[in-house]
């Protein structure tokens, strides 16, 4: 009985994540890279613009989960939505690549807010088999991502660069999101009669154990690696197939769609391995196949250019498959691995710990790679990020601690 009360806020949740990220995606895979470029922005500004909407990440991330630990997380999770139903129609009025910016930093908040928020309400739903329920959720939020690109792309090609359509689309998408995010359940945490100094306190101590946690800190910079190379494969692999493999949107579209979806259906295979075998060996193991994938973008560099572009789409589509199998791997097993090592109250505070150093990662991915490609080229570029992710993967392996037993939490 007490499971299928905890069903409905769940399937409301994924419904949220689903649609919110949907409408984020498509906002900037493919589009953002072509649309930077069209309005006269370099390799290097292209870097930038699309590393500003995961910059702010780092400063809200944190805040934001600790706070819904305090005060209830549909509270913070109606604030993300209201962002990601409002911001699509703000790139309607961008005409230069600064505007372009500064709308991406308004955007960024969403996800920045959303992202822990939804994550501590599934560890507050599930105190069991929560890798599981972990990768179920992703796997709905992830079809939204999955799907985005390909609908992107394919309205770029039938609109012939038309890129208001796109940014239409997402608002859409954004304003179900908040609708089915309004039927979340009121969960009110503030404590009667407890005053604002009082939470505070509550929320400074609780963000002290979580940031002096040697794993935590260990499992969110590894995290970080991953979406660091996520970050210069979803906003240089658009300019590098349109440019240099010559592909067209809707095939760089259907890539995405296919890295994607392989994440969104392998997540709840790879949470339930990882709450049979442990964490540890599977980020190990998702890290060495993510730069393995980088590594051989960089050697493709070598033959796309003298294969028919059936070829090169092929080449690109198959390193796209086993790269999203990679991301399932890593970050099915980050979000429960964090959440098992903080204390049962602190799971907001501790996942956006995760995220605010996932964020880091996601947002100096492209500016780094941006400034690689303006000055070397795409090979070598794409060759250092395969080789900063290999090292992390012996530096995890070393550094992270194994897990306590099954059912105990710490933060030692």
């Amino acid at each position: 009985m007490k499971k299928s009360l905890q069903l409905s806020p769940f399937l409301l949740l994924c419904g949220t994540g689903l649609f919110a990220i949907f409408s984020s995606t498509m906002s900037k895979n493919p589009a953002l890279p072509l649309f930077a470029k069209d309005l006269g922005a370099t390799e290097a500004n292209i870097g930038f613009i699309a590393a500003a909407s995961t910059v702010v990440g780092v400063v809200t991330s944190l805040p934001a989960g600790a706070l819904s630990d305090l005060y209830g997380r549909r509270r913070v999770i109606l604030a993300s939505t209201f962002i990601f139903a409002s911001a699509p129609f703000l790139y309607l009025l961008v005409s230069n690549p600064w505007q372009l910016a500064a709308v991406r930093v308004y955007h960024g908040f969403a996800t920045a807010i959303f992202g822990p928020v939804a994550m501590a309400l599934v560890a507050d739903l599930f105190q069991t088999g929560r890798g599981e329920s972990m990768g179920w959720y992703s796997s709905a939020t992830l079809i939204g991502r999955s799907v985005a690109p390909f609908v992107g792309g394919a309205v770029l090609w039938l609109a012939v660069s038309q890129y208001q359509w796109v940014y239409v689309l997402c608002g859409v998408g954004g304003l179900i999101a908040l609708g089915i995010a309004t039927r979340l359940p009121v969960d009110n945490r503030t404590q009667a009669g407890a005053s604002l100094g009082d939470s505070w306190r509550k929320l400074r101590t609780g963000l002290g154990e979580v940031v002096r946690s040697r794993p935590i800190l260990v499992t969110s910079a590894t995290e970080a690696l991953q979406y660091f190379s996520y970050g210069a494969l979803e906003t240089f692999l658009p300019l590098y197939a349109v440019f240099v493999a010559k592909l067209t949107t809707i095939e760089v579209g259907t890539i995405f769609l296919a890295q994607i979806l392989t994440t969104a259906l392998t997540k709840p295979i790879m949470g339930r391995t990882s709450d049979r075998i442990g964490r540890r060996p599977m980020i190990a193991l998702g890290l060495l196949l993510s730069g393995a994938c980088l590594a051989l973008v960089a050697l493709s560099a070598l033959v796309v250019g003298t294969l028919p572009t059936a070829g090169s789409f092929a080449v690109l589509l198959l390193i796209g498959v086993a790269y999203g199998l990679g991301l399932s791997v890593v970050t099915s097993s980050t979000s429960a691995y964090v959440s098992e090592l903080a204390k049962a109250g602190s799971y907001g505070a501790a996942l956006g710990v995760l995220s605010t150093i996932m964020d880091v990662g996601h947002s100096t991915g492209p500016m780094v790679t941006g400034l690689l490609v303006a000055g070397f080229g795409y090979q070598p570029a794409f060759l250092a990020v395969a080789v900063l992710l290999l090292a992390g993967t012996v530096g995890f392996w070393l550094l992270a601690p194994r897990p306590a037993p099954q059912g105990a939490q710490s933060l030692a």
